[in-house]
């Protein structure tokens, strides 16, 4: 399927840390427009280990996108009815560390005997204090993995959903394209007869005052096969069926499968070619008109196909 570049998947696995405690595991999966797969990681020490794992999933699954893996764990809530029954549950103290800290603030309180002692909280908060339970390093590299490869599938699903949408305004747009040129091309050939008529009554009127010289006929009939070139190199008969071509080839590739993006982009420049020609070789307002719609529908494509994977 074809799919958008941009997208969100997050999944939550469970952690055994030891001493009947579990740890909830979440990892979020972020996706945005990048012209390569550009993957980045913000996982804690205990997930690191998965990180090659993760690497390589992605690749197999994303082309482009730029994609970041964001993992988070907290103590489940169930964790403090195991600490009733178990002191250790939640961790234990580190007498060492303990003891160097009571002996740091005696120092500090001789050195500023107004300073407040600290309180149970900030002596648990302090580094290195309360040794918490961290499980098994097997534990924490199969529970990211686990999740990881859930957030990366919902992340897919919503890429997929996301691109869905996105063909159809496209398909909507080329549609759009395609009533242009068939209202305005029949009427380029009048409009390139008219101009031609035009011209030549401009110039006959310019060479009025040599009408009684030597080689006058002449001269007009050079003018008017210069009228005529002129109106060969102003047809636009050939862009149209270019623009033709490359409308066919945006339907044709929206109704495929896999990686798009880069080919529409591709497209795009080719149509806006088209419709610049189109522009410039305009030989009537309506004309004109109709080549600067073009070009405003084709911007719109141009900005959503740059969230295409």
């Amino acid at each position: 399927m074809i799919s958008s570049m941009t997208g969100y998947g997050s999944a939550s696995r469970q952690v055994s840390l030891g001493a009947g405690v579990v740890a909830d595991l979440q990892v979020e999966c972020r996706a945005v427009n990048s012209r390569f797969l550009d993957l980045g990681f913000r996982l804690p020490d205990e997930c690191r280990g998965a990180e090659p794992a993760i690497r390589e999933m992605a690749a197999q699954s994303l082309s482009r996108g730029k994609v970041e893996f964001r993992a988070a764990w907290r103590v489940n809530s169930g964790a403090a009815g195991a600490a009733k029954s178990n002191p250790h549950a939640l961790g234990a103290l580190n007498k060492d560390r303990l003891d160097a800290l009571y002996t740091l603030q005696e120092k500090a309180q001789e050195a500023f005997p107004k300073a407040v002692e600290l309180s149970i909280a900030e002596v648990l908060r302090w580094p290195g204090i309360v040794s918490e339970p961290r499980g098994e390093e097997e534990g924490w590299i199969a529970a990211t993995v686990e999740a990881a490869r859930a957030a990366l599938a919902a992340l897919t699903e919503s890429r997929h959903a996301e691109g869905k949408a996105l063909v159809g305004v496209l398909t909507t747009i080329t549609g759009k394209m395609r009533e242009i040129v068939k209202v305005i091309e029949p009427k380029v050939p009048e409009y390139v007869a008219q101009y031609q008529e035009k011209l030549t009554e401009r110039l006959a009127e310019a060479l009025a005052a040599q009408e009684q010289a030597k080689g006058g006929a002449e001269l007009m009939e050079r003018i008017r096969q210069e009228v005529v070139l002129y109106a060969v190199r102003i047809d636009v008969a050939e862009e149209f069926a270019r623009l033709k071509t490359h409308l066919q080839a945006v339907d044709n590739a929206l109704a495929g499968k896999g990686p798009v993006g880069k080919r529409l982009d591709f497209l795009m420049q080719e149509l806006n070619r088209e419709a610049n020609t189109l522009s410039s070789k305009s030989v009537s307002e309506e004309c004109t008109q109709a080549a600067l719609e073009l070009k405003l529908l084709i911007e719109q494509m141009r900005e959503q196909v740059q969230n295409l994977e």
